[in-house]
């Protein structure tokens, strides 16, 4: 049996399911949970989804080692994925390799980042992905699998190996896997995808090095100006890495939030505008140690006494999620990250 950190196949011989685990996780390839064995059968399988996708991939950090399409499908058929996911899984390997995602930094830090992945377009219903009722959360084998598959890749592929290269404090749910679908058929506002400069019928991810969700609850307010007052106090955090005002963050609004905001006439754009203004910390907030940290180490300088979340209005990514109730979601990033955007390309 080869150990040979960069071969593409391993004879695993005779082993059976829980010989090939304790096997897998005694080399460092899991997370914790089961895998499933990524026979070549079942690699070759996901590779077919993806047959027309050429474009070669940049060296993945830490380790940087070029991925290819059976490293990453080996990866995805150990997270559970089938076939139909793998081009998705794809995409969300390119968003996390574009240089503005900061793969590196992201990989390296204290924080308790993950690549959080938005789908958005027809494949939602294609693979049935959780686009509604709780889905951030368990229960649906698509998000968890690509989510999955994906953070598997950067551990396998990339080296992030906690404790090791992943210094990450505490670490977090997200690293586990964090992905969920747009929930456009009740959103009243334009696709997210769309607003970001792809076809409404394109399949597209979107992936930023984030948190898991912050809980917004309002069952109280009636207006769209008071729900978008309580969101702005919830995102109003001197202790997330958005303080540094560096990177973007996103609002998933439940539908019922939503439907409330836009019936106030609300648009994306003012909703941006609002949140940006309101939940600018004011310097009474932070201890004067953290002040000198922002103005001298982060070049963070307060405004009017007040420190923004993100550099502008539009690093505020607007969206709706999840099913009834009223409830929305801040998903605060790294920070030092971006919003990558790649178009799902399936089997041609």
């Amino acid at each position: 049996m080869s150990e040979a950190p960069d071969t593409e196949i391993v004879e695993i011989g005779e082993l059976d399911f829980d010989e090939w685990n304790e096997y897998a996780l005694a080399q460092g390839w899991g997370d914790g949970f089961p895998l499933m064995v990524p026979t070549e059968d079942k690699v070759a399988a996901l590779v077919e989804m993806c047959r027309g996708d050429n474009e070669p991939f940049p060296p993945m950090s830490p380790r940087r080692v070029v991925p290819t399409l059976q490293s990453i499908a080996a990866n995805a058929a150990m997270a559970g994925c089938r076939p139909a996911y793998f081009p998705v899984v794809v995409a969300a390997v390119r968003g996390v390799l574009e240089t503005a995602y900061n793969l590196h930094g992201t990989l390296a830090t204290t924080h308790p980042c993950g690549p959080g992945i938005i789908v958005c377009g027809p494949i939602r219903h294609e693979i049935g992905l959780n686009c509604g009722s709780n889905c951030f959360g368990q229960g649906n084998r698509a998000n968890a699998a690509i989510g999955r598959a994906l953070q598997l890749t950067l551990l396998n592929v990339g080296g992030a190996k906690p404790g090791e290269m992943d210094r990450s404090t505490q670490g977090s749910p997200a690293k586990f896997s964090f992905c969920f679908g747009e929930n456009e058929e009740e959103s009243p506002w334009a696709p997210y995808h769309v607003r970001r400069g792809f076809a409404a019928d394109e399949s597209v991810i979107t992936v930023s090095s984030s948190e898991p969700p912050h809980n917004i609850n309002d069952h109280a307010s009636t207006s769209g100006e008071g729900i978008l007052r309580t969101i702005a106090g919830t995102i109003s955090e001197p202790g997330t890495n958005n303080i540094y005002g560096k990177g973007p963050y996103t609002i998933a609004l439940g539908p019922e939030h939503a439907e409330t905001v836009h019936r106030d006439g609300f648009t994306i754009e003012d909703i941006q505008q609002k949140l940006y203004e309101e939940s600018a910390v004011h310097v009474s907030r932070v201890s004067k140690e953290q002040r000198h940290h922002y103005e001298t180490e982060r070049d963070q300088q307060p405004i009017n006494d007040r420190y923004y979340l993100s550099p502008s209005p539009d690093d505020i990514h607007v969206l709706v999620a999840g099913g009834p109730g009223k409830h929305s979601a801040f998903i605060p990033t790294f920070g030092a990250t971006a919003a990558c955007s790649v178009k799902i390309k399936s089997a041609s």
